[in-house]
């Protein structure tokens, strides 16, 4: 290094191994300081991921109402996968499709226009307890 210390000792001085001294040691010395920015540690490649394509028909299935079993049997896919791919769009389960119904609200033009009571009717009580 450049004051004289070996990779050892430098990992030794700032609580490192030597092993990840030495890889920053080998960063620096080929792209100088930027070598050592922290970077992103997703792959740049994901082979095994799941083709867009097929993503966009087990959601198309799901819509009409297939299982997540049958999904996976019909397109040859993992059940996990179809799990995945269902999550992410957020029809994992059946109630996830249906609209969701607009709650009815009652407004009036003033404050004290409209009155909510909720009672209960309770029948006559002839005898005390």
């Amino acid at each position: 290094t450049q004051r004289g210390l070996s990779a050892s000792d430098a990992a030794v001085a700032h609580g490192v191994s030597a092993v990840t001294a030495r890889k920053w040691l080998a960063r620096f010395l080929t792209d100088g300081a930027a070598g050592l920015a922290d970077k992103s540690s997703r792959p740049a490649k994901s082979p095994r991921a799941i083709r867009p394509n097929i993503a966009l028909a087990i959601v198309e299935l799901r819509r009409k109402l297939f299982t997540q079993s049958l999904i996976a049997t019909y397109l040859g896919v993992s059940k996990a996968t179809v799990s995945r791919v269902l999550r992410r769009a957020g029809l994992s389960r059946f109630s996830d499709l249906a609209p969701v119904e607009a709650v009815q609200r009652y407004e009036r033009e003033a404050p004290g226009d409209l009155l909510h009571i909720d009672i209960k009717k309770l029948g006559r009580f002839s005898d005390v307890g």
